[in-house]
Protein backbone atom coordinates (compact mmCIF):
# COMPACT_ATOMS: atom_id res chain seq x y z
CA UNK A 1 0.00 0.00 0.00
CA UNK A 2 0.99 3.68 -0.74
CA UNK A 3 2.07 5.61 1.65
CA UNK A 4 0.66 9.14 1.96
CA UNK A 5 2.15 12.82 3.00
CA UNK A 6 0.43 15.36 3.70
CA UNK A 7 -2.29 16.74 0.83
CA UNK A 8 -0.68 19.68 -1.24
CA UNK A 9 -4.33 20.52 -1.69
CA UNK A 10 -6.09 20.38 1.59
CA UNK A 11 -9.00 22.04 2.03
CA UNK A 12 -10.50 22.03 -1.41
CA UNK A 13 -13.81 21.53 -2.13
CA UNK A 14 -15.67 20.43 -4.77
CA UNK A 15 -16.95 23.70 -7.50
CA UNK A 16 -19.10 22.75 -9.71
CA UNK A 17 -22.36 21.81 -8.04
CA UNK A 18 -23.55 20.28 -11.43
CA UNK A 19 -21.88 17.53 -10.24
CA UNK A 20 -23.94 16.56 -7.76
CA UNK A 21 -27.22 17.33 -8.45
CA UNK A 22 -30.49 15.42 -6.93
CA UNK A 23 -30.19 13.31 -3.68
CA UNK A 24 -30.40 9.60 -3.52
CA UNK A 25 -33.75 9.81 -5.34
CA UNK A 26 -32.57 11.86 -8.47
CA UNK A 27 -29.86 11.44 -10.85
CA UNK A 28 -26.17 11.77 -10.68
CA UNK A 29 -26.19 13.27 -14.29
CA UNK A 30 -22.16 12.42 -14.70
CA UNK A 31 -22.10 9.05 -14.18
CA UNK A 32 -25.17 8.43 -15.66
CA UNK A 33 -24.03 9.90 -18.40
CA UNK A 34 -21.09 8.22 -18.41
CA UNK A 35 -23.11 4.51 -18.62
CA UNK A 36 -25.07 5.46 -21.41
CA UNK A 37 -24.96 8.79 -22.09
CA UNK A 38 -28.83 8.56 -23.17
CA UNK A 39 -30.49 11.19 -22.31
CA UNK A 40 -33.58 12.46 -22.97
CA UNK A 41 -33.97 16.07 -22.19
CA UNK A 42 -33.94 16.75 -18.46
CA UNK A 43 -34.08 20.38 -17.70
CA UNK A 44 -31.45 21.98 -15.83
CA UNK A 45 -31.58 25.13 -12.98
CA UNK A 46 -32.53 27.12 -15.16
CA UNK A 47 -35.06 25.36 -16.53
CA UNK A 48 -33.97 24.60 -20.03
CA UNK A 49 -33.72 21.18 -21.83
CA UNK A 50 -30.38 18.99 -21.62
CA UNK A 51 -29.78 19.61 -25.33
CA UNK A 52 -30.40 23.27 -24.55
CA UNK A 53 -28.05 23.19 -21.91
CA UNK A 54 -25.57 22.16 -23.78
CA UNK A 55 -26.12 23.99 -27.12
CA UNK A 56 -23.28 26.89 -26.41
CA UNK A 57 -21.06 24.39 -25.35
CA UNK A 58 -17.59 25.69 -26.35
CA UNK A 59 -15.30 23.18 -28.10
CA UNK A 60 -12.39 24.90 -27.52
CA UNK A 61 -12.24 26.18 -24.09
CA UNK A 62 -15.19 23.30 -22.45
CA UNK A 63 -14.70 20.02 -21.02
CA UNK A 64 -17.23 17.18 -22.61
CA UNK A 65 -17.00 14.60 -19.39
CA UNK A 66 -17.77 17.68 -17.33
CA UNK A 67 -20.49 20.15 -19.42
CA UNK A 68 -21.82 17.97 -22.08
CA UNK A 69 -22.24 14.43 -20.70
CA UNK A 70 -23.08 15.38 -17.25
CA UNK A 71 -25.57 17.57 -18.45
CA UNK A 72 -27.31 14.52 -19.78
CA UNK A 73 -29.14 11.89 -17.96
CA UNK A 74 -31.04 8.74 -18.46
CA UNK A 75 -35.02 8.41 -19.90
CA UNK A 76 -35.86 6.76 -16.70
CA UNK A 77 -37.91 3.75 -17.94
CA UNK A 78 -35.73 2.84 -21.22
CA UNK A 79 -32.45 3.14 -19.03
CA UNK A 80 -34.34 0.75 -15.77
CA UNK A 81 -35.32 -1.57 -18.79
CA UNK A 82 -31.53 -2.35 -19.99
CA UNK A 83 -29.48 -1.98 -16.60
CA UNK A 84 -30.37 -1.00 -12.97
CA UNK A 85 -27.43 1.15 -10.87
CA UNK A 86 -27.01 -2.06 -8.47
CA UNK A 87 -26.06 -4.33 -11.73
CA UNK A 88 -22.51 -3.88 -11.14
CA UNK A 89 -21.02 -5.82 -13.80
CA UNK A 90 -23.31 -4.44 -16.67
CA UNK A 91 -23.03 -0.86 -15.58
CA UNK A 92 -19.17 -0.57 -15.03
CA UNK A 93 -18.61 -2.66 -18.11
CA UNK A 94 -20.53 0.39 -19.96
CA UNK A 95 -18.49 2.94 -18.26
CA UNK A 96 -15.37 1.27 -18.47
CA UNK A 97 -15.41 0.66 -22.55
CA UNK A 98 -16.80 4.78 -22.43
CA UNK A 99 -13.86 5.71 -20.53
CA UNK A 100 -11.24 3.77 -22.75
CA UNK A 101 -12.47 4.89 -25.96
CA UNK A 102 -11.73 8.90 -24.14
CA UNK A 103 -8.42 7.38 -23.39
CA UNK A 104 -7.32 6.10 -26.87
CA UNK A 105 -9.01 9.58 -29.08
CA UNK A 106 -7.39 11.63 -26.56
CA UNK A 107 -4.24 9.63 -27.31
CA UNK A 108 -3.17 11.01 -30.98
CA UNK A 109 -3.29 14.63 -29.24
CA UNK A 110 -0.60 13.98 -26.13
CA UNK A 111 2.81 13.69 -26.68
CA UNK A 112 3.46 10.40 -25.53
CA UNK A 113 0.50 8.34 -24.94
CA UNK A 114 -0.86 5.37 -26.54
CA UNK A 115 -4.11 3.91 -27.05
CA UNK A 116 -5.26 0.55 -25.63
CA UNK A 117 -6.70 -0.84 -29.00
CA UNK A 118 -5.97 1.60 -31.69
CA UNK A 119 -2.64 3.23 -32.67
CA UNK A 120 -3.90 6.23 -34.54
CA UNK A 121 -0.52 8.13 -35.06
CA UNK A 122 0.33 11.54 -33.66
CA UNK A 123 -0.98 14.67 -34.49
CA UNK A 124 1.36 17.66 -34.31
CA UNK A 125 0.81 19.97 -31.25
CA UNK A 126 -0.93 23.05 -32.50
CA UNK A 127 -3.70 20.86 -33.00
CA UNK A 128 -4.04 20.47 -28.91
CA UNK A 129 -3.72 24.04 -28.53
CA UNK A 130 -7.41 24.40 -27.86
CA UNK A 131 -9.74 21.28 -26.20
CA UNK A 132 -11.68 21.13 -29.76
CA UNK A 133 -10.25 18.43 -31.31
CA UNK A 134 -10.03 16.24 -28.29
CA UNK A 135 -13.85 16.70 -27.35
CA UNK A 136 -15.04 16.23 -31.30
CA UNK A 137 -12.73 12.85 -31.51
CA UNK A 138 -13.69 11.81 -27.57
CA UNK A 139 -17.56 12.08 -28.14
CA UNK A 140 -17.20 10.36 -31.74
CA UNK A 141 -15.59 7.63 -30.06
CA UNK A 142 -18.27 7.15 -27.15
CA UNK A 143 -20.85 7.21 -30.18
CA UNK A 144 -19.64 4.08 -31.37
CA UNK A 145 -19.13 2.29 -28.10
CA UNK A 146 -22.56 3.33 -27.17
CA UNK A 147 -24.20 1.96 -30.64
CA UNK A 148 -22.45 -1.70 -30.24
CA UNK A 149 -23.06 -1.94 -26.25
CA UNK A 150 -26.69 -0.60 -26.40
CA UNK A 151 -28.38 -0.01 -29.78
CA UNK A 152 -31.27 1.60 -27.96
CA UNK A 153 -29.37 4.11 -26.54
CA UNK A 154 -28.10 5.36 -30.05
CA UNK A 155 -30.97 8.01 -30.52
CA UNK A 156 -30.14 9.83 -27.27
CA UNK A 157 -26.94 10.06 -27.97
CA UNK A 158 -27.25 11.11 -31.32
CA UNK A 159 -29.31 13.96 -29.44
CA UNK A 160 -26.13 14.85 -27.78
CA UNK A 161 -23.79 14.80 -30.12
CA UNK A 162 -25.83 17.11 -32.63
CA UNK A 163 -26.74 19.87 -29.49
CA UNK A 164 -22.93 20.29 -29.44
CA UNK A 165 -22.69 20.81 -33.50
CA UNK A 166 -21.36 17.57 -34.57
CA UNK A 167 -22.69 15.26 -37.00
CA UNK A 168 -23.38 11.99 -35.79
CA UNK A 169 -24.07 10.61 -39.42
CA UNK A 170 -19.95 11.72 -40.23
CA UNK A 171 -18.27 8.28 -40.73
CA UNK A 172 -15.06 9.71 -42.13
CA UNK A 173 -11.98 7.54 -41.22
CA UNK A 174 -9.11 10.43 -41.91
CA UNK A 175 -6.76 9.73 -39.40
CA UNK A 176 -5.68 13.53 -39.77
CA UNK A 177 -9.10 14.96 -38.56
CA UNK A 178 -10.94 14.71 -34.76
CA UNK A 179 -14.14 12.83 -36.75
CA UNK A 180 -12.30 10.42 -38.34
CA UNK A 181 -9.26 9.56 -34.95
CA UNK A 182 -12.74 9.20 -32.82
CA UNK A 183 -14.40 6.89 -35.14
CA UNK A 184 -11.52 4.62 -35.66
CA UNK A 185 -10.70 4.80 -31.61
CA UNK A 186 -14.27 3.99 -30.82
CA UNK A 187 -14.79 1.24 -33.42
CA UNK A 188 -11.68 -0.27 -32.51
CA UNK A 189 -12.97 -0.48 -28.56
CA UNK A 190 -15.97 -2.49 -30.07
CA UNK A 191 -14.50 -4.38 -32.03
CA UNK A 192 -11.83 -5.77 -29.58
CA UNK A 193 -14.20 -6.50 -26.47
CA UNK A 194 -17.73 -8.03 -28.32
CA UNK A 195 -16.20 -11.07 -27.61
CA UNK A 196 -14.20 -10.49 -24.77
CA UNK A 197 -15.79 -13.23 -22.54
CA UNK A 198 -18.71 -11.07 -21.50
CA UNK A 199 -21.27 -12.73 -24.46
CA UNK A 200 -22.46 -9.17 -24.77
CA UNK A 201 -23.64 -10.47 -28.60
CA UNK A 202 -25.90 -13.26 -26.47
CA UNK A 203 -24.26 -16.16 -29.03
CA UNK A 204 -21.99 -18.27 -26.83
CA UNK A 205 -23.32 -21.64 -27.26
CA UNK A 206 -26.84 -21.09 -29.21
CA UNK A 207 -27.15 -19.98 -32.92
CA UNK A 208 -30.64 -18.51 -32.78
CA UNK A 209 -32.40 -16.74 -30.00
CA UNK A 210 -29.37 -14.75 -28.61
CA UNK A 211 -29.74 -13.91 -25.01
CA UNK A 212 -26.71 -11.11 -24.58
CA UNK A 213 -24.60 -11.94 -21.44
CA UNK A 214 -26.47 -15.00 -20.72
CA UNK A 215 -24.16 -17.51 -18.45
CA UNK A 216 -22.25 -20.05 -20.35
CA UNK A 217 -20.42 -21.50 -18.16
CA UNK A 218 -22.67 -23.74 -16.71
CA UNK A 219 -22.80 -22.72 -12.84
CA UNK A 220 -25.38 -24.47 -10.52
CA UNK A 221 -25.96 -23.67 -6.99
CA UNK A 222 -26.00 -26.36 -4.98
CA UNK A 223 -29.10 -24.84 -2.95
CA UNK A 224 -32.15 -23.57 -4.42
CA UNK A 225 -34.85 -21.00 -3.37
CA UNK A 226 -36.97 -22.82 -1.34
CA UNK A 227 -34.41 -25.34 0.58
CA UNK A 228 -30.61 -24.82 2.00
CA UNK A 229 -29.05 -27.81 2.22
CA UNK A 230 -25.64 -26.42 1.89
CA UNK A 231 -25.79 -23.87 4.73
CA UNK A 232 -21.76 -22.31 3.97
CA UNK A 233 -23.06 -22.20 0.34
CA UNK A 234 -25.00 -19.31 -2.09
CA UNK A 235 -28.34 -19.77 -1.97
CA UNK A 236 -30.61 -18.35 -4.90
CA UNK A 237 -33.33 -15.68 -3.30
CA UNK A 238 -36.95 -15.83 -3.82
CA UNK A 239 -38.47 -12.22 -4.49
CA UNK A 240 -40.52 -10.12 -6.36
CA UNK A 241 -40.67 -9.37 -9.73
CA UNK A 242 -38.99 -5.89 -8.71
CA UNK A 243 -35.29 -5.83 -8.38
CA UNK A 244 -35.19 -2.05 -7.77
CA UNK A 245 -34.97 -0.50 -4.49
CA UNK A 246 -38.46 1.73 -3.50
CA UNK A 247 -41.72 1.32 -5.60
CA UNK A 248 -41.66 0.89 -9.32
CA UNK A 249 -42.47 -1.33 -12.02
CA UNK A 250 -43.21 -5.05 -11.54
CA UNK A 251 -45.90 -7.29 -11.77
CA UNK A 252 -47.72 -7.67 -8.86
CA UNK A 253 -47.90 -11.46 -7.47
CA UNK A 254 -45.24 -12.31 -9.50
CA UNK A 255 -42.17 -13.89 -7.70
CA UNK A 256 -38.78 -14.55 -8.97
CA UNK A 257 -35.97 -17.06 -8.45
CA UNK A 258 -31.95 -15.43 -8.57
CA UNK A 259 -29.40 -16.45 -10.94
CA UNK A 260 -25.88 -15.69 -10.76
CA UNK A 261 -26.06 -12.57 -12.83
CA UNK A 262 -22.95 -12.44 -15.79
CA UNK A 263 -20.62 -15.31 -13.94
CA UNK A 264 -18.07 -15.35 -16.96
CA UNK A 265 -17.28 -11.93 -15.81
CA UNK A 266 -14.37 -13.85 -14.27
CA UNK A 267 -13.24 -15.21 -17.75
CA UNK A 268 -13.10 -11.71 -19.95
CA UNK A 269 -10.24 -10.63 -20.74
CA UNK A 270 -8.00 -7.91 -17.73
CA UNK A 271 -6.03 -5.11 -18.86
CA UNK A 272 -3.69 -5.54 -15.43
CA UNK A 273 -3.15 -9.31 -15.20
CA UNK A 274 -3.53 -12.52 -17.21
CA UNK A 275 -5.60 -14.82 -14.72
CA UNK A 276 -7.40 -13.52 -11.50
CA UNK A 277 -6.35 -16.85 -9.70
CA UNK A 278 -2.53 -15.25 -8.85
CA UNK A 279 -4.65 -12.75 -5.95
CA UNK A 280 -4.73 -14.95 -2.82
CA UNK A 281 -7.84 -14.11 -1.04
CA UNK A 282 -8.40 -16.55 2.13
CA UNK A 283 -11.41 -18.84 2.38
CA UNK A 284 -14.49 -17.40 3.85
CA UNK A 285 -14.19 -18.77 7.73
CA UNK A 286 -16.42 -16.56 9.35
CA UNK A 287 -19.55 -18.34 7.31
CA UNK A 288 -18.43 -22.31 6.88
CA UNK A 289 -21.23 -23.26 8.88
CA UNK A 290 -19.32 -26.25 10.53
CA UNK A 291 -17.60 -23.54 13.08
CA UNK A 292 -20.96 -22.95 14.56
CA UNK A 293 -19.48 -20.15 17.29
CA UNK A 294 -18.05 -17.85 14.13
CA UNK A 295 -21.04 -18.62 11.47
CA UNK A 296 -23.45 -17.39 14.20
CA UNK A 297 -21.28 -14.57 15.46
CA UNK A 298 -21.05 -13.23 11.77
CA UNK A 299 -24.86 -13.64 11.94
CA UNK A 300 -25.44 -11.81 14.98
CA UNK A 301 -23.19 -8.47 13.29
CA UNK A 302 -25.82 -8.68 10.28
CA UNK A 303 -28.27 -8.69 13.11
CA UNK A 304 -27.16 -5.60 15.25
CA UNK A 305 -26.32 -3.60 12.18
CA UNK A 306 -30.39 -4.26 11.16
CA UNK A 307 -31.31 -3.25 14.38
CA UNK A 308 -29.14 0.14 14.68
CA UNK A 309 -29.89 2.01 11.45
CA UNK A 310 -29.89 5.47 11.45
CA UNK A 311 -31.04 7.92 9.06
CA UNK A 312 -27.57 8.08 7.52
CA UNK A 313 -26.92 4.81 7.46
CA UNK A 314 -29.52 3.81 5.44
CA UNK A 315 -29.21 6.91 3.05
CA UNK A 316 -25.22 6.00 2.66
CA UNK A 317 -26.87 2.37 2.23
CA UNK A 318 -28.92 3.64 -0.92
CA UNK A 319 -25.89 5.96 -1.78
CA UNK A 320 -23.24 3.42 -2.09
CA UNK A 321 -26.01 0.86 -3.75
CA UNK A 322 -26.45 2.68 -6.50
CA UNK A 323 -23.14 2.23 -8.26
CA UNK A 324 -23.86 5.39 -10.59
CA UNK A 325 -23.38 7.68 -7.33
CA UNK A 326 -20.98 7.02 -4.83
CA UNK A 327 -18.79 4.83 -7.07
CA UNK A 328 -19.37 6.84 -10.33
CA UNK A 329 -19.23 10.27 -9.05
CA UNK A 330 -16.32 10.28 -6.90
CA UNK A 331 -13.44 10.58 -9.35
CA UNK A 332 -15.38 12.92 -11.21
CA UNK A 333 -15.87 15.13 -7.87
CA UNK A 334 -11.79 14.77 -7.42
CA UNK A 335 -10.87 15.52 -11.20
CA UNK A 336 -12.96 19.16 -10.62
CA UNK A 337 -11.77 19.76 -7.29
CA UNK A 338 -8.63 19.21 -8.52
CA UNK A 339 -8.70 21.86 -11.30
CA UNK A 340 -7.69 19.00 -13.75
CA UNK A 341 -7.30 20.06 -17.46
CA UNK A 342 -8.87 17.57 -20.05
CA UNK A 343 -6.14 15.26 -20.28
CA UNK A 344 -5.61 15.26 -16.49
CA UNK A 345 -9.52 14.43 -16.27
CA UNK A 346 -9.53 11.67 -19.25
CA UNK A 347 -6.21 10.08 -17.18
CA UNK A 348 -7.29 9.46 -14.48
CA UNK A 349 -11.01 8.25 -14.91
CA UNK A 350 -9.35 5.73 -16.98
CA UNK A 351 -7.02 4.53 -14.38
CA UNK A 352 -10.00 4.71 -12.00
CA UNK A 353 -12.01 2.49 -14.72
CA UNK A 354 -9.16 0.25 -15.40
CA UNK A 355 -8.93 -0.23 -11.13
CA UNK A 356 -12.37 -1.12 -11.10
CA UNK A 357 -12.99 -3.41 -14.22
CA UNK A 358 -10.03 -5.56 -13.49
CA UNK A 359 -10.99 -5.89 -9.74
CA UNK A 360 -14.69 -6.76 -11.31
CA UNK A 361 -12.93 -9.76 -12.84
CA UNK A 362 -11.20 -11.56 -10.07
CA UNK A 363 -14.00 -10.52 -7.53
CA UNK A 364 -15.95 -12.64 -9.68
CA UNK A 365 -13.36 -15.42 -9.86
CA UNK A 366 -13.30 -15.71 -6.13
CA UNK A 367 -17.51 -15.49 -6.13
CA UNK A 368 -18.00 -18.45 -8.14
CA UNK A 369 -14.88 -20.46 -6.21
CA UNK A 370 -16.32 -19.98 -3.02
CA UNK A 371 -19.83 -19.90 -3.97
CA UNK A 372 -20.91 -17.63 -0.02
CA UNK A 373 -23.89 -17.60 1.72
CA UNK A 374 -25.64 -14.61 2.00
CA UNK A 375 -26.92 -13.11 4.90
CA UNK A 376 -30.37 -14.07 4.75
CA UNK A 377 -30.29 -17.82 4.58
CA UNK A 378 -27.51 -17.46 7.35
CA UNK A 379 -29.99 -15.85 9.68
CA UNK A 380 -33.08 -18.16 8.62
CA UNK A 381 -30.61 -21.34 9.02
CA UNK A 382 -29.56 -20.29 12.94
CA UNK A 383 -32.33 -19.03 14.31
CA UNK A 384 -35.74 -20.32 12.02
CA UNK A 385 -38.64 -18.65 12.81
CA UNK A 386 -37.65 -17.90 16.41
CA UNK A 387 -38.47 -13.90 17.25
CA UNK A 388 -35.07 -11.45 16.85
CA UNK A 389 -34.79 -7.57 16.84
CA UNK A 390 -34.14 -5.74 13.63
CA UNK A 391 -35.19 -3.29 11.15
CA UNK A 392 -39.06 -4.20 10.52
CA UNK A 393 -39.52 -2.70 7.23
CA UNK A 394 -40.52 0.78 5.32
CA UNK A 395 -41.59 3.12 7.87
CA UNK A 396 -41.78 0.15 10.81
CA UNK A 397 -38.29 0.97 12.36
CA UNK A 398 -36.83 -1.84 14.82
CA UNK A 399 -38.47 -4.40 16.19
CA UNK A 400 -37.82 -7.39 18.93
CA UNK A 401 -40.65 -9.73 17.60
CA UNK A 402 -39.77 -10.14 13.89
CA UNK A 403 -39.40 -13.84 12.99
CA UNK A 404 -35.75 -14.73 11.60
CA UNK A 405 -37.36 -16.56 8.81
CA UNK A 406 -39.12 -13.57 7.87
CA UNK A 407 -36.17 -11.32 8.20
CA UNK A 408 -35.26 -8.79 5.02
CA UNK A 409 -31.98 -6.85 4.17
CA UNK A 410 -32.75 -3.20 4.04
CA UNK A 411 -31.02 -3.10 0.72
CA UNK A 412 -31.90 -5.40 -2.14
CA UNK A 413 -29.67 -8.88 -2.35
CA UNK A 414 -27.62 -9.02 -5.37
CA UNK A 415 -28.09 -12.04 -8.17
CA UNK A 416 -24.45 -13.46 -6.97
CA UNK A 417 -22.72 -15.09 -4.08
CA UNK A 418 -21.57 -13.27 -0.92
CA UNK A 419 -17.92 -13.17 -0.79
CA UNK A 420 -15.84 -11.01 -1.63
CA UNK A 421 -17.73 -7.82 -1.65
CA UNK A 422 -18.06 -6.27 -5.07
CA UNK A 423 -18.91 -2.75 -3.37
CA UNK A 424 -16.34 -2.57 -0.73
CA UNK A 425 -13.63 -4.08 -3.57
CA UNK A 426 -14.13 -1.45 -6.50
CA UNK A 427 -14.31 1.77 -4.13
CA UNK A 428 -11.12 0.61 -2.59
CA UNK A 429 -9.31 -0.28 -6.21
CA UNK A 430 -10.51 3.58 -7.26
CA UNK A 431 -9.95 5.06 -4.06
CA UNK A 432 -6.16 3.72 -4.20
CA UNK A 433 -6.12 5.03 -8.22
CA UNK A 434 -6.46 8.20 -7.05
CA UNK A 435 -4.27 8.34 -4.24
CA UNK A 436 -1.84 6.96 -6.49
CA UNK A 437 -2.83 9.86 -9.26
CA UNK A 438 -3.02 12.65 -6.97
CA UNK A 439 0.19 11.26 -4.27
CA UNK A 440 -2.25 11.88 -1.65
CA UNK A 441 -5.57 10.83 0.19
CA UNK A 442 -7.30 13.80 0.43
CA UNK A 443 -10.92 13.83 -1.01
CA UNK A 444 -12.86 16.52 0.38
CA UNK A 445 -16.14 15.53 -0.41
CA UNK A 446 -19.48 16.78 0.85
CA UNK A 447 -22.51 15.03 -0.75
CA UNK A 448 -25.97 16.82 0.57
CA UNK A 449 -28.85 14.70 1.26
CA UNK A 450 -32.54 16.12 0.75
CA UNK A 451 -35.15 15.41 4.10
CA UNK A 452 -37.22 12.62 2.42
CA UNK A 453 -35.27 11.60 -0.48
CA UNK A 454 -34.94 7.74 0.31
CA UNK A 455 -36.09 5.19 -1.96
CA UNK A 456 -36.71 2.93 0.86
CA UNK A 457 -38.85 4.95 2.38
CA UNK A 458 -39.82 7.53 0.41
CA UNK A 459 -40.89 11.20 1.64
CA UNK A 460 -40.18 9.57 5.44
CA UNK A 461 -36.08 9.12 5.58
CA UNK A 462 -34.12 11.20 6.62
CA UNK A 463 -36.07 13.25 8.77
CA UNK A 464 -33.93 16.16 7.46
CA UNK A 465 -31.38 17.23 5.48
CA UNK A 466 -28.27 15.42 6.16
CA UNK A 467 -24.92 15.85 4.81
CA UNK A 468 -22.22 13.46 3.93
CA UNK A 469 -18.70 14.56 4.21
CA UNK A 470 -15.75 12.27 3.24
CA UNK A 471 -12.16 14.45 4.40
CA UNK A 472 -10.66 11.25 2.38
CA UNK A 473 -10.46 7.95 0.35
CA UNK A 474 -9.70 5.98 3.43
CA UNK A 475 -13.56 7.58 4.89
CA UNK A 476 -14.86 7.02 2.04
CA UNK A 477 -13.81 3.58 1.30
CA UNK A 478 -14.73 2.52 4.92
CA UNK A 479 -18.18 4.24 4.48
CA UNK A 480 -18.79 2.20 1.30
CA UNK A 481 -17.47 -1.21 2.70
CA UNK A 482 -19.30 -0.65 5.80
CA UNK A 483 -22.57 0.30 4.10
CA UNK A 484 -22.98 -3.35 2.66
CA UNK A 485 -22.86 -4.45 5.99
CA UNK A 486 -25.87 -2.15 6.97
CA UNK A 487 -27.80 -2.58 4.43
CA UNK A 488 -27.53 -6.15 5.59
CA UNK A 489 -26.24 -7.96 2.03
CA UNK A 490 -22.79 -8.59 3.34
CA UNK A 491 -21.15 -9.99 6.82
CA UNK A 492 -18.80 -7.76 8.87
CA UNK A 493 -16.02 -9.55 7.83
CA UNK A 494 -16.23 -9.56 4.53
CA UNK A 495 -16.34 -6.07 3.83
CA UNK A 496 -13.33 -5.82 6.17
CA UNK A 497 -11.09 -8.18 3.87
CA UNK A 498 -12.34 -6.68 0.57
CA UNK A 499 -10.78 -3.53 0.93
CA UNK A 500 -7.32 -4.78 0.50
CA UNK A 501 -7.99 -7.10 -2.12
CA UNK A 502 -9.30 -4.36 -4.28
CA UNK A 503 -6.66 -1.76 -3.30
CA UNK A 504 -4.45 -4.06 -4.98
CA UNK A 505 -6.04 -3.34 -8.55
CA UNK A 506 -5.55 0.50 -7.90
CA UNK A 507 -1.81 0.48 -7.84
CA UNK A 508 -1.97 -2.10 -10.83
CA UNK A 509 -4.03 0.17 -12.88
CA UNK A 510 -2.40 3.36 -12.02
CA UNK A 511 0.81 1.91 -13.25
CA UNK A 512 -1.18 0.22 -16.55
CA UNK A 513 -2.41 4.12 -16.94
CA UNK A 514 1.36 6.20 -16.46
CA UNK A 515 2.68 3.14 -19.19
CA UNK A 516 0.02 4.51 -21.67
CA UNK A 517 0.37 7.67 -21.19
CA UNK A 518 4.29 7.55 -21.51
CA UNK A 519 3.99 5.56 -24.37
CA UNK A 520 6.19 2.59 -22.78
CA UNK A 521 4.29 0.04 -24.18
CA UNK A 522 4.47 -2.57 -27.01
CA UNK A 523 3.09 -2.56 -30.53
Amino acid sequence: MTTFGDSSVSGFSPRRRSLLLGGIGGAATAALGALGHSGTAAADESGRSAAESVADFDLDTGNFIRDVISRFQPSHPLYEDIAAPMDVTIVQRYIHLSMVSWFDALAPYHPTAVGVYSRLGRRPSSESATNRNKNIAALHANYHVTKAMEPAWEPLFRELLTAVGLDPDDMSEDRTSPVGIGNLAGKAVAAATERDGMNQLGDEGRRYHRQPYADYTGYRPVNTAYELTHPSRWQPKLGSHQRRLGPGRGDKGIFTVQQFVTPQMRLTRAHTFDGPGRFGLAPPTHTDHTRRRAYRHAVDEVLDASATLTDERKLKNEFFDNKLLGVGLAGQVAADARGLDLDGWVHMLFAMSVSIYDALIAVWHYKAKYDSVRPFSAIRHVYGDRPVTAWGGPGVGTVDDLPADEWTSYLNVADHPEYPSASASICSAEAQAARRFFDDDTLDWTQPIPAGSSLVEPGATPGRDLSFHWATWTDFVHDCATSRLWGGVHFAKTSERSVPFGEQFGDLAYEYMRRHVDGDVGD
